[in-house]
Formats: structure tokens, C-alpha cells, sequence
């Protein structure tokens, strides 16, 4: 899992070098165990306890999970001719975006978070990732791609915001659309396969599972 972290500045590997040489020290000089934890514990990225926090917060339920579709084949918006109903006439997911999705709902069912309800956009990309990776999903038109689409905007953004307001019950509700969409409901633009975490309605942060 991959939390946006800061950028590794040129000073990091010499204040990594500093936390080994510490820990290394605090060990030979015979410093309690508790002590030793406190400082290891320190020295975890934090992209990684906010990964932590946000998944135990999804542990909790009642969260809502935005995901972008996962990587699709080379491509900006539709061809030509797109039509909904022909799968075959749209980007779709690519072998890796398959494995991606499918790595996603394992990381869900392994953490032993609940999925009440789980939203596609009627794109064939979001339905294949939203199948993949939890099985099955109703289709939503406010989840509609808003790329090359501002005119639908307005009344998406109006949708989805009536859609997240309805908190969910025990489990968590996910809506799988598109990276423009998403940036039109939060103002964050998530990678493929990203998750954007809103909770009771503000942003709670972005959470990523990396393909093995």
C-alpha cells in the first residue's frame, strides 16, 4: 500500500544512516525494550501509518471508498463511436488492470473490511474493476466519466454529493468511476486504481494497493 508521502529530499539517506547508527547504540548500551520499540516505532515512514490509519478507519465502516479504474489500455477519454453498451468500442481494463483489481478486493477481504454497498460508473472499465475486485456492483449514472462531459458536471457533482451524504451502515459504500469525476467531487485527481477515502462527507485521505 502506497500513501502520497513527501518527497525524499537529499538529506534522507544521511538521516536514515543517523537512525541505524541510534538504534545500533541504544542496543549495545543495554537501553530497555520498551525504549528500543518507542524508537523504532518512530522511525516508520509516515506514509505508512497513514496508510494504517486509513485502513483502520475503513475497518470501522461507515467510510466511503472513490476508486478510479484500474490501468486500461493506452488512451485519453474514448475512441471515437463509444458506445455503452458495446464493451468493445471503449478503453478497457488491460491484463495488469485486471491483476490490480483483483489485488484490491484480496486487500479489503484480508484486512476483513466490510463493503455494504458497492457503485460503478456504466463505463465497462469501472464495471470490470468494481466486479473484479468485490464481486459484483449496481451501476450509477451520477458515476458517468465527466471527461469531455463539463455540461453533465453540475448535476453529477450534485448527485454524488447527495449519495455520500447518505452515510452507510456497518459496512462501507464504494463508488468505482473515473479520475475526472473523482476530481470534480473532492478536487483530487487519484491515480489508476487509487482510492480516495471521504469520511462523513470530508476528505479523509488517499490509499493505494500495489499490484504484487
Amino acid at each position: 500500500m502506497a500513501y502520497q508521502s513527501e518527497p525524499q529530499s537529499l538529506a534522507q539517506p544521511a538521516r536514515i544512516a543517523q537512525q541505524a547508527a541510534s538504534r545500533d547504540a541504544c542496543l549495545m548500551s543495554g537501553t530497555n525494550t520498551s525504549s528500543v520499540l518507542l524508537f523504532l516505532a518512530l522511525a516508520v515512514p509516515a506514509g505508512a501509518l497513514a496508510d494504517e490509519r486509513l485502513w483502520s478507519l475503513l475497518k470501522n465502516g461507515g467510510q466511503v471508498v472513490l476508486i478510479r479504474h484500474t490501468i486500461t489500455t493506452p488512451g485519453i477519454g474514448d475512441p471515437p463511436g463509444m458506445r455503452l453498451d458495446d464493451c468493445s468500442t471503449q478503453r478497457n481494463l488491460t491484463d495488469a488492470g485486471r491483476r490490480h483489481a483483483r489485488r484490491i478486493g484480496e486487500e479489503f477481504r484480508s484486512r476483513g473490511i466490510a463493503v455494504e454497498r458497492v457503485l460503478s460508473s456504466p463505463w465497462c472499465r469501472c464495471l470490470e474493476t468494481a466486479r473484479l475486485a468485490f464481486g459484483s456492483a449496481e451501476t450509477s449514472e451520477a458515476l458517468s466519466n465527466l471527461f469531455g462531459r463539463g455540461e453533465n458536471r453540475e448535476r453529477q457533482v450534485r448527485e454524488m454529493r447527495a449519495m455520500v451524504a447518505a452515510r452507510p451502515g456497518r459496512g462501507n459504500l464504494v463508488l468505482v468511476t473515473h479520475g475526472s469525476t473523482i476530481l470534480a467531487l473532492t478536487g483530487v485527481s487519484p491515480d489508476t486504481g487509487e482510492m480516495v477515502i471521504l469520511s462523513r462527507g470530508a476528505l479523509a485521505g488517499r490509499l493505494s494497493v500495489r499490484e504484487n
